[in-house]
């Protein structure tokens, strides 16, 4: 039987070893006589779980100490909601700026409980490059700056946080723990769990401590960051199984050598990948260079009526959850933290092989 790739967008591929982890586990967690899925979570062993998540976490990041971690459920399209339900006030606003599908829906979310204002908006442009900064149209009085890092489906990413004074919100669902950050600028970044942190259902938020005095009482109150601070992220029964395995994913990631060497991994996987693309007369990618994904990597077929063929034939390989997303076609391969460069060796060789036969 062949070896398999899986190339989703999300829920994406988790590390074998955490895999192998849960599956030990799953009956007997911590020698309790029961699985973690049946464990309380306000039980002593829960507890302890919760604390070394959030200790890995803030290890990992090396997240300073005027950052408070919450998790959280709903995933990040709750996130377009409860951010500007948490952070603006009726009289506030903020500007955002839209580079895909995810920042889209981020902004015409927010516009339903707040005075939102776009920034810039590269649908003119496909969604192929990022607006030049020089014409993004600012507001002095924005509460916040959002955006989106990196964009799954059209396999675009700002690998560098904007230089401007609004103090950042950022949607780091697909890019979160796949390079080191810098908070200077940050006040809050949400991320979904179902990309690099673990299985789907959890969200994890870090903001500013002195943001949580700020938060409106607009939101719910399980979902209100001052309650879930003050309530250590549990106002009621939280995902717990997903809680776990992401704390698994943190321990893998310390053992990988931290955020430094996956950045040099992801980096060296996504050159490879581009590098075929670029080399192929079949395949072509539509995104300007410096904003190719490192996370999501899009491309056409020049043909594409071989398309269907493509992917078939991938899949009989062992290559799976290649077809792009329907808002834009074509073929998606992602590569998150998960990914071995064995995997992606394994496309490449595929996509030539295919390219020499057709």
């Amino acid at each position: 039987m062949n070896t398999i790739w899986n190339f989703s967008a999300g829920p994406a591929m988790l590390p074998h070893e955490v895999l192998l982890q849960v599956q030990t586990e799953l009956l007997n967690w911590q020698g309790v006589g029961a699985s973690v899925i049946e464990v309380s979570h306000r039980s002593v062993e829960f507890a302890a779980l919760v604390a070394e998540a959030k200790q890995d976490l803030r290890t990992l990041l090396n997240l300073p100490e005027e950052f408070e971690i919450l998790f959280t459920s709903g995933g990040a399209q709750a996130q377009f909601a409860l951010v500007p339900m948490n952070l603006l006030a009726q009289s506030d606003h903020a500007d955002y700026l839209i580079t895909g599908s995810w920042s889209e829906k981020a902004a015409h979310e927010a516009k339903r409980f707040a005075s939102i204002h776009i920034a810039a908006n590269g649908a003119s442009l496909d969604y192929t490059t990022v607006p030049d900064q020089a014409t993004w149209q600012l507001d002095p009085q924005a509460r916040y700056f959002h955006y989106a890092s990196n964009e799954t489906i059209h396999g675009l990413q700002l690998h560098d946080m904007p230089k401007i004074d609004t103090p950042l919100v950022i949607d780091m669902s697909s890019d979160f723990l796949s390079k080191p950050l810098d908070f200077k600028r940050v006040e809050l970044i949400y991320a979904g769990a179902q990309k690099n942190i673990g299985s789907a259902g959890l969200t994890v938020i870090l903001i500013k401590r002195d943001c949580l005095a700020r938060c409106s009482e607009r939101a719910p109150s399980v979902f209100n960051y001052r309650t879930l601070s003050q309530k250590d992220s549990m106002p009621n029964t939280p995902v717990t199984f997903a809680w776990y395995v992401a704390s698994l994913v943190f321990k893998w990631l310390k053992r990988q050598g931290g955020l430094g060497a996956m950045l040099e991994r992801n980096q060296r996987k996504a050159a490879l990948l581009y590098a075929a693309i670029d080399d192929s007369q079949l395949y072509n990618n539509s995104i300007a260079k410096p904003y190719r994904s490192l996370m999501n990597v899009t491309f056409d077929l020049s043909d594409k009526q071989l398309l269907p063929v493509f992917l078939a034939e991938a899949k009989r390989c062992g290559l799976i959850n290649l077809k792009g997303h329907s808002l834009r076609g074509g073929v998606r391969a992602s590569i998150y933290n998960a990914m071995p460069e064995a995997g992606v060796l394994a496309l490449i060789n595929f996509m030539k092989d295919f390219e020499r036969r057709i």
